[in-house]
């Protein structure tokens, strides 16, 4: 855990949507620090097409189903009336991930120790074979490295889009009022996604010399290479690729003289 109001005062950028927002604004509470929620990406389910609705009616046809995140976890179960499905075997990344699924009934059959893609594929690989049929359901703007990955072995890989992701409109006054008052302190980005969307409004409005004084946190390697290509500096990125891992390695840099 935190050590308690290690976060010294400080506003925290919470960068998730509503539904989302919550459990991280409250883990910066609790240690200290003001949460200020600035959704910087949300998400809405594609439309029912043709190719959608075929796969989700062959989902016994496939031998895994891979699932990246709650997010995708909750928009895929929103296309049935109910939970009780017939699914393959699953593979997920993350600890909330698989809670999501488990709280829907669902069992989980693989789960790497590692919570970004390259580490999933490692470990995964010895569990498949060439011609395996696997579906990974995804976000519009979500990596193609796992199945790219298990193609080059034979497998047999179905990628659907399922949802959409986007900047609310309603953010933008907001980010940048905060940003132009420098009334922000750390910011925490959770995504590639949140990166670019947060840096497209502050060079859309000239902010970039308001990030000066800000400490920066992300929470995982794919998110820290984004900020650099930005020219960012990353602050702290946690061990273990979660959020409060992420709120845990920055409070450690402010308690070393950050």
């Amino acid at each position: 855990m935190i050590a308690p109001f290690s976060l010294q005062n400080r506003t925290v950028m919470i960068p998730r949507g509503k539904a989302h927002a919550k459990p991280f604004s409250e883990l910066v509470s609790r240690n200290g620090g003001i949460p200020v929620e600035i959704p910087l990406i949300a998400f809405q389910p594609v439309a029912a097409s043709e190719k959608l609705l075929h796969a989700l009616a062959g989902l016994h046809t496939y031998d895994w189903i891979i699932f990246t995140s709650n997010v995708t976890v909750e928009t895929f179960f929103s296309f049935f009336e109910k939970n009780s499905l017939s699914l393959p075997k699953i593979a997920v990344i993350g600890d909330k991930t698989k809670a999501s699924l488990e709280e829907r009934g669902a069992q989980v059959d693989f789960m790497p120790e590692e919570y970004v893609a390259e580490g999933f594929v490692e470990a995964f690989l010895p569990h498949v074979k060439a011609g395996d049929k696997i579906l990974i359901p995804k976000g519009n703007l979500a990596r193609d490295y796992i199945s790219s990955s298990l193609k080059e072995i034979g497998a047999l890989v179905e990628e659907l889009i399922i949802y959409e992701t986007y900047l609310p409109d309603e953010s933008r006054d907001k980010l940048v009022q905060m940003l132009s008052e420098e009334r922000l302190d750390i910011l925490t980005f959770t995504s590639p996604s949140t990166i670019d969307h947060f840096m497209k409004i502050v060079e859309e409005h000239h902010l970039r010399h308001k990030l000066e004084h800000c400490l920066i946190a992300c929470i995982g390697p794919v998110s820290k290479r984004k900020a650099e290509k930005w020219g960012l500096r990353v602050h702290s990125t946690p061990e273990k690729y979660t959020v409060e891992e992420m709120l845990k390695s920055i409070a450690q840099y402010i308690q070393i003289g950050g």
